[in-house]
Parts: C-alpha cells; structure tokens; sequence
C-alpha cells in the first residue's frame, strides 16, 4: 500500500497516511479538523506486506546483499551507433 504525503493550508500540519491507490484522498486535518487537506506530490513510497519479503530470498550460499558480492567489479556500458 502506498503511502500518500499530506498538508494542511489553514494549519501547515504535515503528515504520511498508508492508503490503498483506490481509496479517497483525505479532506480533513487530524490537527485543526478544517477541511483543507492537500496531497503533496512526492517520490512514491509503499510498504511490501506479507511472507517472503526478505533480504535473503533469491539468494544463495552466504549473500547477505547481491551489491556487496558485485563489489570491485564494475559495469561497462556501450552507446548505440545511431
């Protein structure tokens, strides 16, 4: 579920609400209660729920992160001839 960034005009309380995409955008301020929440445009966060979530799943022998295991190698790109 993403979590939605919101500002209240009247007060300036800022807070993160977890929501579902399809519900409702918030109206009201939990601070002064006044109707004039908005959704502040923001990078996109969510939270992965539920098993197999982990560190270590599709991982084998003892990778605790697959970045460190890549350390010194480096990744070499190429241009498109155009």
């Amino acid at each position: 579920m993403p979590l939605y960034e919101y500002r209240c005009d009247t007060c300036g309380h800022e807070f993160e609400a977890l929501q579902k995409i399809s519900d409702e955008s918030l109206i009201h301020c939990p601070a002064c209660d006044e109707p004039s929440l908005k959704k502040l445009v923001s990078a996109a966060g969510f939270r992965l729920k539920g098993d197999g979530w982990y560190e270590t799943d599709f991982k084998s022998g003892n990778k605790r992160n697959l970045a460190d295991s890549d350390s010194g190698t480096s990744v070499k790109t190429t241009k498109a001839a155009g």
